[in-house]
């Protein structure tokens, strides 16, 4: 694939099913509940902070992030498609979120083991000292 060049834009209207077939075609899908449209939509629903990744209308990137713009937002999906990784998106996602948050709020999130690597790349400290009750589904 030549070096893509994706649009970057805030979204209010990513539907379920672009949701549902990116974090498949990302790898994240074993780790989402991608069979419930319902739970999906919901996701979307009450992010407030969702950046996008478009090649020529195709979703290949977003980052969904909770957030209250003032302290902390937890950026809780990053995904991009498998056949766009490697070309910067997944760090400019998170370039763009931390954009719209502003320098005095701290960007949060959770990596899935494989992706630790990446996060040490692009700058992102590990916290010694997280803790969570995990979900039952």
């Amino acid at each position: 694939m030549t070096k893509p060049h994706p649009a970057y834009a805030l979204e209010t209207g990513v539907s379920a099913d672009e949701f549902r077939h990116l974090l498949l075609a990302s790898g994240l899908g074993a780790r989402r509940p991608v069979e419930d449209s319902a739970r999906l939509e919901t996701m979307l629903r009450n992010a407030n902070l969702i950046v996008t990744a478009r090649i020529d209308g195709v979703l290949v990137g977003i980052a969904r992030s909770v957030t209250d713009f003032a302290f902390c937002c937890y950026l809780s999906d990053l995904a991009v498609s498998q056949v766009a990784q490697g070309h910067g998106i997944g760090a400019r996602l998170v370039d763009e979120t931390r954009k719209r948050v502003g320098p005095t709020v701290s960007v949060i999130l959770s990596s899935v083991p494989e992706s630790v690597g990446f996060y040490e790349r692009i700058d992102m400290a590990p916290l010694p000292h997280c803790f969570w009750h995990r979900r039952a589904a």
